[in-house]
């Protein structure tokens, strides 16, 4: 038996092998989950299919959280496989990657809707469909990133909905927990992902968190993925609300060491 033996969960956002959502499903198969995903369209189906199929999971559902009941309609499809789930791990996010360049200012009004119905509100809906499915309890768990409590550079509205998905943690922690529903975040050191290529000057934020993070390096996937199971399994039985950092240590250093000689 391991911590995720005979434990089922949802996992949304793996985009390929290189994604921190997959990094927690890797992690989790191998700790004894059962495991079910989403994909956004069609194309991306392909792409799933066979990392899903290396975890034995062959439950794959349409889900593009920009159109309205989408995450109550996944629910849907999930409950006529399961009765019940026992973790949803949430890793969406969209922002117009023209709009990740240059001042927070010229953010467009469309862009900003759009980055916060993706990025932030979507967990919200996540959870208001999915808790029924938890009558025993169970664990939400989102990803977020230290631009939501700093200002990086290019992040921008991106930023301001890590934000509010952070504060969504908190309140929906408080409205879940008399329902031994827990509801976390996992605040992930930068990454070779897809979604932080669309950065401008990722490479540099790279770079600049690897050489003054306490751990002298980012952290991998599976370092998040290992992250990302205590925080759905029982081992963190007493931890909701929470926003818990996989990131060498970087959000500790105020001023690094040899930037202040």
């Amino acid at each position: 038996m391991t911590v995720l033996s005979g434990k089922r969960g949802l996992i949304l956002g793996v985009a390929n092998e290189n994604s921190a959502a997959w990094g927690i499903a890797k992690q989790a198969y191998k700790l004894g989950a059962k495991l079910a995903f989403t994909y956004q369209m069609p194309a991306f189906k392909k792409r799933l299919a066979p990392l899903a199929e290396s975890v034995e999971s062959d439950l794959l559902i349409e889900c593009d959280v920009n159109e309205e009941l989408a995450a109550k309609e996944t629910i849907e499809v999930l409950s006529s496989h399961w009765t019940e789930i026992d973790f949803v791990v949430h890793s969406l996010g969209f922002s117009d990657k023209n709009e990740l360049r240059g001042p927070y200012y010229d953010t467009s009004r469309e862009n900003f809707k759009k980055t916060m119905l993706i990025s932030a509100f979507s967990f919200t809906e996540l959870a208001q469909a999915s808790f029924p499915l938890m009558p025993k309890g169970g664990s939400l768990l989102t990803l977020s990133y230290l631009g939501g409590v700093r200002t990086t550079p290019n992040y921008n509205v991106m930023g301001v909905a890590k934000a509010a998905l952070e504060a969504s943690v908190r309140y929906l922690a408080v409205d879940l927990g008399e329902k031994n529903i827990r509801v976390n975040g996992l605040s992930a050191g930068p990454m070779k992902t897809l979604a932080g290529a669309a950065i401008s000057g990722a490479r540099g934020i790279f770079r600049h968190s690897e050489k003054n993070a306490p751990l002298g390096r980012n952290p991998s996937i599976y370092e998040v993925g290992n992250a990302g199971c205590y925080l759905i399994s029982n081992l963190s039985s007493g931890v909701t609300g929470e926003i818990h950092y996989v990131d060498g240590g970087f959000n500790n250093v105020g001023v690094a060491a040899n930037e202040g000689s």
